[in-house]
């Protein structure tokens, strides 16, 4: 690459710049329906491969932490060689490691496979917003547009379940990852026609040490978090947070020093960029910690189908979409601030009110809980990815976006650590007392496998876990409310 490389792709048509956005809302569905799919798979590769409940969390885990590990520096990379071209790899990559996670013939093999899933999707994910910043330089054009995008996720964390649904009904437990390796191929064809190409022109040196002390930063300290909250607190916490915050402190002092930093850390003391950035996290933290149990609690409790359930999970994720029309008017009236900090309020007051319909005997209460869940959620998430977007000229775009992508991914991996943890901790504590089988005391999923349903001890299990969902619910409500706060004082609205 030459300082000669183009900082901006030339001016498209219309329809090209749609159809481009198109192809980058694929790459998110690609993602988004990864996830969803995990967790309603979990109660079948629970069956066949027989995970602990440290394992399981692992498989969840490990792959929002190798995203979060490493977006910092794929995004810089995308800067650097070109967006496209990262994308269309990481894509690439992507599609092989879901083969691998298809096959897995043990649990172990499965988390390896889901560390590569994010190793690979960490170079989708801030690509595809960047290039969005590049293909729409107008404001309003680009908020519309990372609307579809917002959406794009929305209608993957929809489509996950019911597609899931019906794999899982007719074949084994790894067709759920088998389905993303014809996607991919579909994307990868379509991409290199459509996408144009963009890079920094200047990106100056690569800094291998800065990349390594942002992962040493990331990994140790979700680490130290699920360790402490699954096995108290122990050497192994001290010495994993003590490094994480360590290196931490060393890569922000390398970033103000740097000539060519990996992340622009003065960034952050604009209000509207790191109270967007914060609100982003804490949103994301509470939302994944809940919903990655959720699928397990239809199934397993309510005793729906996973095709069921994945119709269950779709008020949340379909109100979301709804998002698409309505964020430029509550935007323009309450300004960006304000509407932020109302979308996380509705979402805090949807996860309260799911902690209550939780125990309804019929499933009509919960789900309309769902949707103001969905419709708050959507909201924040789409004006707080398009306040990081605003924030930077297009050439740091990569940079920016990864920022954005890596509070994304490190609130989902501590909010599955903590907020699934607490599941855990709270299901085992108000199981009843007296000699209770391993299996039983490990996890409802568990429990299943050795129980008969209609047993005593089952039925004490289910009731275990939805009120440890019931906490965990709240919990979440708190912790989002706390977003809706710094969302009101920190992110500017515009307005008097």
């Amino acid at each position: 690459m030459t300082a000669t490389s183009p900082t901006s792709v030339r001016p498209l048509s219309p329809r090209r710049r749609w159809a481009a956005l198109g192809v980058l809302v694929g790459a998110v569905l690609l993602l988004a329906i990864d996830g969803t799919v995990l967790y309603l798979a979990v109660p079948s590769l629970t069956r066949e491969l027989a995970p602990t409940a440290t394992e399981i969390l692992w498989i969840g885990d490990v792959y929002s932490l190798a995203l979060a590990g490493l977006l910092v520096t794929a995004g810089n990379l995308a800067d650097r060689f070109g967006r496209k071209k990262v994308l269309l790899i990481g894509t690439a990559a992507f599609g092989l490691a879901s083969a691998l996670a298809a096959f897995s013939p043990t649990a172990g093999v499965l988390v390896v496979a889901r560390l590569l899933l994010g190793v690979a999707g960490a170079t989708i994910m801030p690509s595809t917003l960047s290039l969005i910043r590049t293909l729409f330089p107008d404001p309003r054009e680009r908020t519309r547009a990372v609307a579809i995008w917002s959406a794009g996720s929305g209608g993957g964390i929809a489509l996950g379940p019911l597609v899931g649904g019906v794999l899982l009904e007719h074949y084994w437990w790894g067709s759920v990852f088998l389905i993303n390796v014809p996607i991919v191929v579909v994307f990868l064809i379509a991409g290199a026609w459509l996408l144009p190409e963009s890079r920094d022109p200047s990106p100056g040196r690569f800094d291998l040490l800065s990349a390594g002390l942002s992962m040493a930063a990331i990994v140790p300290l979700v680490y130290a978090v699920k360790h402490a909250v699954s096995a108290g607190v122990d050497v192994r916490v001290a010495v994993a947070a003590g490094l994480g915050v360590a290196s931490g402190v060393l890569f922000v002092r390398r970033q103000r020093r740097a000539a060519a930093p990996l992340i622009d850390v003065t960034l952050f003391r604009h209000g509207a960029f790191s109270g967007a950035v914060l609100a982003n996290f804490i949103a994301v933290f509470a939302l994944m910690g809940l919903l990655f149990f959720f699928s397990q609690y239809l199934q397993l409790v309510r005793g729906f189908s996973p095709l069921q359930a994945g119709f269950a999970e779709m008020p949340a994720t379909l109100a979301s979409i709804v998002v698409v029309a309505a964020v430029g008017v509550v935007a323009g009236r309450l300004g960006q601030g304000r509407a932020v900090a109302a979308g996380l309020a509705v979402a805090a007051l949807g996860l309260a009110l799911v902690a209550i319909a939780e125990r309804a005997p019929q499933y009509w209460w919960l789900g309309l809980t769902l949707v103001p869940v969905g419709l708050g959620i959507g909201l924040a998430l789409t004006l707080t990815v398009d306040s990081v977007l605003s924030a930077v000229p297009r050439d740091k775009a990569g940079s920016a976006s990864a920022i954005s992508e890596t509070a994304y991914e490190l609130g989902a991996a501590l909010g599955i650590a903590i907020l699934g943890s607490l599941v855990t901790v709270v299901y085992r504590a108000f199981l009843p007392a007296g000699p209770i089988p391993g299996a039983v005391r490990d996890s409802l999923a568990g429990a299943a496998s050795v129980l008969d349903p209609a047993s005593e001890l089952a039925h004490a299990a289910r009731e275990a876990f939805t009120g440890a969902m019931q906490v965990t619910s709240l919990a979440a409500a708190a912790v989002t409310a706390v977003a809706a706060l710094i969302a009101w004082r920190t992110i500017p609205s515009g307005k008097d």
